[in-house]
């Protein structure tokens, strides 16, 4: 594979041959190493800041929904005086993850999705 790239647009270009190259290729691209090839495609396909921002934005908004429910059952069953599900402090820990997800595109580390807000594990428990 014989590789090219066009230093004016950045395009990369492979060819199967020398001779498909001699006979099609632009004369201005210039020869690369299949190696650098691979280094730009590999930077190529990156995820963007911007791709990375909007995907922990969709996880963030999903994850509040997904949870949401348990406030508002919790809530519920105080209102009615009925018995509460959540404990104290499983309320107060839910409503602490919901204002880290919150504040979550906020923090020095959005979007690092290894550094998500972790939820507390007894939420995976709770069934609708």
């Amino acid at each position: 594979m014989e590789y090219y790239l066009d230093e004016n647009s950045g395009a990369l270009f492979a060819y199967d041959d020398a001779d498909a190259a001699e006979k099609f290729a632009p004369k201005h691209l210039k020869p690369i190493s299949e190696k650098r090839a691979r280094a730009i495609i590999e930077e190529l396909n990156k995820p963007s800041p911007i791709s990375m921002t909007v995907e922990e934005r969709k996880w963030r908004d999903g994850e509040l929904s997904s949870v949401m429910w348990l406030r508002e059952r919790h809530r519920d069953q105080l209102e009615i005086e009925a018995p509460a599900t959540l404990t104290g402090e499983q309320f107060k820990e839910l409503l602490v993850y919901m204002q880290a997800l919150r504040d979550w595109p906020q923090s020095a580390d959005f979007p690092d999705a290894l550094r998500r807000p972790a939820a507390p594990p007894w939420i995976a428990e709770q069934v609708e």
